[in-house]
């Protein structure tokens, strides 16, 4: 591992107090955070539109594939070759429109108790190998109540943001009970879902406030740490995540203080406390795999 390449003196004073055996056991933990899709899962297609071939949207119980294709106008499901799963027809329509209709079969599944931990917040979705959402020129295929994309197997991004004190700790937020997902678990000082037209930036900068306290005066107090990929099943469908990683230099003597009422208190680890715990499960396998890619280990 290259400790230069990490430009936070507290990042670097964390990483060195690790030793090979716990940076492997972190770095192998991040990787088992971003799984392969069951095999029974039904592939969610979006055609139409002429000539164009079909692209994926995402990935559900078969269940679920059956009951949205009687919800949707022009959806079936095609059992048979490469594109075997549920097909959209819809690439021809209006992103307003598609972003309707898909909001429409979303309420009505959410109205039987399908969906779980409904929001009222728009996820944008852009295609399935998105990474890094595009700049304003590139507008989404769609935009959807974010506990939908779950619900439906879609890639969603969020912002994660290790936050490490001068001397190399860790500052750690404890999920509030409430939450809908991973409920008490440990996580980074602030983790977010990206809403639709939110840049990265702002939703770091946001969540800070509302999460932590912290309101930055200068943003370059937070380094771009890259990106890493989360994928499991959970109780809510295929979680399919693009985790957008900043490390954050907390000032000395700093104390994060919640204000939205998501995080049940603060924890500052060092690094074997820190190991110890991802060791015993007491964090978020969003929050493991945030850390390795922040201290450089993917």
């Amino acid at each position: 591992m290259n400790l230069q390449g990490m430009s936070l003196p507290g990042a670097r004073a964390f990483a060195a107090a690790l030793t090979p055996a716990q940076r492997e056991f972190l770095a192998d933990a991040a990787r088992r955070a971003n799984a392969e899709p069951l095999l029974h899962l039904h592939t969610f297609w979006i055609s139409g539109g002429g000539s164009a071939e079909p692209l994926q949207l995402g990935r559900m119980e078969p269940e679920r594939a059956a009951l949205l294709a009687t919800l949707l106008p022009d959806c079936h499901c095609q059992a048979d070759g490469e594109t075997a799963g549920l097909h959209w027809q819809a690439l021809a329509l209006p992103a307003n429109e598609r972003s309707a209709l898909l909001q429409a079969a979303l309420e009505q599944c959410h109205a039987r108790g399908l969906v779980h931990g409904w929001r009222n917040e728009a996820f944008a979705f852009w295609h399935h190998d998105c990474l890094v959402p595009p700049d304003d020129e590139q507008p989404p295929l769609l935009a959807v109540e974010r506990a939908g994309f779950r619900f439906l197997g879609m890639r969603s991004h969020a912002v994660h943001i290790n936050g490490f004190t001068p001397d190399g700790r860790l500052w750690c937020g404890r999920r509030a009970l409430t939450k809908a997902t991973d409920p008490g678990l440990l996580d980074n000082v602030t983790a977010g879902g990206l809403p639709a037209g939110e840049s990265p930036l702002g939703c770091a900068l946001r969540e800070l406030q509302e999460e932590a306290g912290a309101v930055l005066e200068d943003a370059h107090t937070l380094h771009d740490a890259g990106l890493v990929r989360t994928a499991r099943m959970d109780a809510g469908g295929w979680h399919d995540e693009t985790l957008l990683v900043y490390n954050w230099a907390c000032a000395n003597g700093w104390e994060p203080a919640n204000r939205d009422g998501e995080v049940a208190g603060f924890v500052c680890l060092n690094a074997a406390q820190t190991l110890a715990q991802i060791e015993a499960g007491a964090f978020t396998q969003d929050a493991v795999a945030s850390l390795a890619q922040g201290l450089g280990l993917l």
